[in-house]
């Protein structure tokens, strides 16, 4: 898609060319500043009862007197916040998808600045909008002509909106490479195939990966990783990708995702109702590849390691069983007390695994528990550290990426429930405070770095109607890696 700026004010949105003008409007009145024809416009569809001044109304108008325009939407946001503005395209894009529009014109009907912030708002929402996945379903209807979005601001103004849009742009086709792998079924998104696409976000962007099989893996004696993988006939891929945007000296950030391509939940197998959603289990290893392609296009002066483990767990004849007791890279025990939680037991090995970076510092990114869709429900991804300075950081990405999470605590007294009688711990503790257990657990393979863990379980995807991967948190993780760039 192209999006660019384009100049104008609010009092001269009228003689905009464009197919389709989106005008969002904040506050409980027309702006004195409104063009004349839009503001004459909105004032008689609310005299007739056709608009509200309130948060997710819209007006459509074909062929408005006085606009050069083929269509006005006027998009109501409530506030004048950046987060009400980017609702608002959303809401406001929705009447113009099964139309003829190609480009879009976007401006603010208030007076006020429009911002870098905005520029990123209209990226990640336009794009968001007319995405439609196609993989397995070619019969999916084209409902979108829009594929030029343009941002009306001042001259003073085109820079930062520029900077904004560009790095919108780059956001957006990292959260929609998340959700194309993380949409695609289990017996097409396989760890191979994740493997194979790995090596082709390398090749288009000048990337090093590099993919460790079966023996390289036993080798390395990664036996919690080897464990989950057992039971499947897919061949498991351990999978490490590497953007050197700065000098050797520099020590990285290093991602770690979770990619398990399928999650039967193995010998504790799980209720046959909605099992297909677990599918979405590779969403963390989905939102680091997204992340991985947003820095390989922004190019900030950071080096960028992300790291894969990638298997099914499956139920089989050869598949880990509770009671059962393995190694990991670490060399600490682990005792299987319930095979559906697996997501951990690959993790720890790539915790570990990635000491040999020497990172700044490691974030680790799984649909890891139900545990956290209960405790936080599908808004905020689950957010743990013992980190301040660190909490405080990735808090300031999802804010200013609109990709919200929430600290959860890591008191030392939830490590108790960890305690097993046959091994150096368990794999999990009592039901309550899942989340929270599930983390510490990961803790304990983090010792000689620093590191969070975000639980994206009840954010990586939708169900119902809209069932979906939502390619969460590459936007909260490509602002955070931004941060730490020189």
């Amino acid at each position: 898609m192209d999006f660019r700026h384009q100049l104008s004010t609010a009092g001269a949105l009228s003689s905009l060319a464009a197919d389709a003008l989106l005008v969002v409007i904040h506050g409980d009145a027309v702006d004195p500043s409104l063009d004349p024809a839009i503001a004459s416009a909105i004032k008689d569809a609310v005299a007739h009862g056709d608009f509200q001044f309130k948060a997710g109304r819209t007006l459509y108008l074909h062929r408005p007197a006085g606009l050069k325009a083929a269509r006005l939407v006027v998009a109501a946001a409530g506030s004048a916040s950046v987060k009400a503005f980017k609702t608002a395209v959303a809401h406001g894009l929705a009447p113009l998808k099964g139309l003829g529009a190609k480009h879009v014109a976007v401006a603010l009907g208030n007076a006020g600045e429009v911002t870098e912030q905005h520029a990123e708002a209209l990226a990640t929402a336009a794009t968001d909008a007319v995405y439609v996945y196609r993989h397995t379903k070619p019969s999916a209807p084209t409902d979108s002509a829009m594929s030029k979005f343009s941002l009306v601001c001042s001259k003073t103004e085109a820079r930062a909106v520029q900077k904004g849009l560009a790095r919108g742009q780059a956001i957006a086709a990292g959260v929609t490479l998340a959700r194309e792998f993380a949409n695609r079924p289990g017996n097409h998104c396989t760890p191979s195939y994740l493997a194979d696409q790995a090596k082709r976000l390398g090749k288009d962007h000048g990337l090093k990966v590099e993919v460790l099989d079966r023996k390289a893996v036993e080798k390395l004696g990664m036996g919690s990783f080897l464990a989950v993988a057992q039971g499947s006939n897919e061949p498991l891929k351990f999978i490490v990708a590497r953007y050197d945007g700065a000098g050797k000296a520099q020590a990285p950030v290093v991602l770690v995702g979770k990619g398990i391509t399928f999650d039967t939940g193995g010998i504790s197998i799980k209720p046959s109702a909605e099992m297909d959603e677990m599918k979405f289990d590779m969403g963390g290893a989905a939102s680091v590849l997204g992340t991985l392609r947003a820095v390989a296009e922004l190019k900030p002066k950071i080096n960028l390691v992300c790291i894969i483990p990638s298997c099914e767990n499956m139920p089989s004849g050869t598949a880990i069983k509770p009671g059962d007791v393995v190694t990991s890279l670490s060399g600490q025990t682990i005792e299987i007390l319930n095979t559906d939680a697996e997501g951990r037991l690959i993790l720890c090995d790539a915790l570990t695994y990635a000491e040999r970076f020497k990172p700044a510092v490691v974030v680790d990114v799984a649909t890891l528990t139900g545990a956290c869709v209960i405790a936080l429900g599908h808004h905020n991804s689950g957010m743990f550290t013992a980190d301040d300075a660190l909490a405080e950081q990735l808090l300031a990405a999802s804010r200013d990426s609109l990709d919200p999470c929430w600290r959860m605590p890591l008191d030392e007294e939830y490590d108790e429930a960890l305690k097993s009688n046959f091994a150096d711990m368990g794999n999990v503790g009592p039901r309550a405070g899942g989340s929270i257990t599930a983390a510490m657990f990961l803790r304990r393979f983090t010792g000689k770095y620093r590191w969070a863990h975000l639980d994206i379980a009840g954010t990586a995807w939708k169900s119902g109607a809209n069932k979906g991967a939502t390619g969460r948190p590459v936007p909260l993780l490509t602002h955070f890696v931004l941060s730490q760039a020189g």
